[in-house]
């Protein structure tokens, strides 16, 4: 058991340090290139933190660990907000402040509502319940949507943008190289290593891709929002959780989706009906009381859901 535990830590590091190294490289030539800061931001940077999550589904969907694939981006998703937004609340209050995170938030509910439709055929129409190559189309069609509209929001707010560091064209080639092939065998061996583990220990691939996998591949996520909380940047810490739970649900299984269509367990309409609720909660949060505020309290009761249901999934085994 140690050795697909060794493997699942090294093959984590490995997604992580290659997202970065991917990102870094990208920028770097598309800063080089004349592209706007801000369209680096919304495409190069963010599949940065959402690669871990695009490989590892994609190597699940090919494999044929469907319930990996679906527990990774609604496990995923649940940590973002209940254990990462939950922390990053506790260390400092959430003020959120512009309109470019807020007016996204309920764009997140929206991708939770179009992804249970669409893999919910066997309830809706009586036949098997799978994410076909159509339903991966229409998710790419709302994540299209999703980052026109986000542009023209961040295009006419005053955002702050990133430092871009720079490297020779040759250097930064070589990163996105490197970094895609990191990538590739990172996630790859996660997934070897996830279903093993699973065997093993005696469990659903659904109970791993819900928390071991989820949490593995959010902790860009974690890192990039704990820091920014706790430097005051209250919009970064919430808007790269919601931003990260959208891209989740309509680039990366849609694009799993089309290269490889993804059977639903329907008893995992749980864990979506779940992932519904706490994004709903965290509407109510933002949006009601102390207004485009998150504060300790909020933080505290995140954490402590969070806690709740991993007691549930340990339970369900």
């Amino acid at each position: 058991m140690l050795i697909p535990i060794l493997i699942l830590i090294f093959s984590f590091t490995l997604l992580i340090k290659s997202a970065d190294i991917l990102v870094d490289g990208a920028a770097s030539l598309a800063k080089k290139l004349k592209i706007p800061p801000i369209a680096i931001g919304l495409t190069i940077i963010a599949f940065g933190t959402s690669a871990p999550e695009l490989i590892v589904n994609i190597f699940s969907s090919l494999s044929g660990a469907n319930e990996i694939a679906l527990g990774n981006i609604l496990g995923s998703n649940i940590a973002n907000i209940l254990l990462i937004l939950g922390i990053a609340a506790t260390l400092k209050t959430l003020r959120v402040q512009q309109s470019t995170t807020w007016k996204e938030i309920p764009f997140s509910l929206l991708a939770i509502i179009v992804l249970g439709v669409l893999v919910n055929d066997t309830l809706l129409a009586g036949t098997t319940s799978i994410l076909s190559r159509a339903d991966g189309i229409i998710l790419m069609a709302f994540f299209i949507i999703f980052l026109y509209y986000t542009y023209g929001i961040a295009k006419n707010s005053k955002l702050e943008t990133s430092e871009v560091k720079t490297y020779s064209n040759i250097l930064s080639s070589l990163m996105i190289v490197g970094g895609l092939i990191g990538l590739t065998i990172g996630g790859k061996f996660v997934v070897d290593s996830a279903v093993s583990l699973a065997t093993l220990l005696g469990v659903s691939q659904a109970f791993i891709g819900l928390t071991i996998v989820a949490l593995g591949t959010s902790l860009p996520e974690l890192v990039v929002s704990a820091v920014a909380a706790y430097k005051n940047h209250a919009d970064i810490a919430v808007g790269n959780i919601v931003g990260s739970n959208i891209f989740n649900i309509f680039w990366i299984l849609g694009l799993s989706a089309i290269i490889s269509p993804i059977t639903f367990n329907t008893n995992m309409n749980l864990d979506l009906l779940i992932t519904m609720i706490v994004t709903i909660l965290l509407i109510i949060f933002i949006f009601i009381g102390e207004r485009h505020t998150l504060n300790r309290w909020h933080g505290i009761s995140f954490i402590l859901l969070y806690v709740a249901y991993i007691t549930l999934l340990i339970i369900r085994g």
